[in-house]
């Protein structure tokens, strides 16, 4: 029979992430692009204030 593992290493706080999306236009081409990044939800406003 297989054991079915259990994830006993989270204690306490959790963070939660999201995946946060940022078009860039390129000085180069002029193109646009697009970055993205897995960051902490606190983190989300001062990301975007770059």
């Amino acid at each position: 029979m297989a054991k079915k593992t259990v994830a006993t290493l989270q204690t306490g706080t959790k963070k939660s992430y999201s995946k946060v999306i940022r078009m860039v236009k390129s000085a180069k081409t002029g193109a646009y692009t697009f970055k993205e990044e897995v960051i902490a939800n606190d983190e989300i406003a001062t990301y975007f204030k770059k």
